[in-house]
């Protein structure tokens, strides 16, 4: 399974916002927006382009034009809407499809209930999001999902990853290249991810109890 951790001045500064718990939620949402659009971009560096020729305002010249169509974006429920925005502004001829699961507390396995996948995704990229890549349950769901669907390709952007969640990916879905901001070290007995930056549903939509 590749498995990458994109190195960028930005994204240290802004994962070290999304880490400090003093951050509010408007601006962890933005500093989310931010790591989204640098991960997107270095996820991304490798898509095909087309030629074109384009007139400036002074000559023809050679271009490149980018089909975004063949992309499908889906954010996981409900984290993954804080990143969903930054990279549809980067694709916007892109699909958006929906994955709603959640990890139980107590089983920690995955509890899908909602999917938005319609059948003209086969075929395409999707671009998996989802902050938190812990124990790797929902991930690999979603994978699954996807795979199901036919798509062509899955790519999964998360902020923080933990080695479990990597390791399940790399055994449940190995065809699904994982971009990361950091590898943390360990998750805790209650499967965060140390030292993380806590819930990012929680954090981005101030629902903290």
């Amino acid at each position: 399974m590749p498995f990458t951790v994109l190195r960028h001045p930005l994204i240290d500064d802004r994962l070290t916002q999304l880490r400090d718990a003093r951050t509010e939620p408007a601006a962890f949402r933005a500093a989310l927006r931010d790591i989204a659009t640098v991960l997107a971009v270095g996820a991304t560096a490798d898509l095909a382009t087309e030629p074109v020729t384009v007139t400036t305002p002074l000559a023809r010249t050679a271009g490149a034009r980018l089909e975004s169509a063949r992309l499908v974006l889906v954010p996981v429920l409900r984290a993954g809407l804080g990143m969903i925005d930054a990279v549809h502004a980067l694709f916007p001829g892109a699909a958006v499809c929906h994955l709603g699961v959640y990890r139980d507390e107590d089983s920690r396995l995955p509890v899908p209930y909602y999917a938005k996948l319609p059948a003209a995704i086969s075929g395409k990229i999707a671009i998996l999001l989802d902050p938190m890549l812990a124990t790797g349950g929902s991930a690999a769901f979603a994978a699954d999902l996807l795979t199901q669907a036919k798509v062509q390709e899955i790519r999964l952007l998360c902020v923080v990853a933990a080695p479990a969640g990597v390791s399940l990916i790399a055994k449940k879905a190995p065809a699904v290249k994982v971009y990361a901001a950091a590898l943390d070290s360990v998750l805790n007995e209650q499967a965060f991810i140390v030292p993380g930056l806590g819930d990012a549903g929680d954090r981005q939509f101030d629902t903290l109890i």
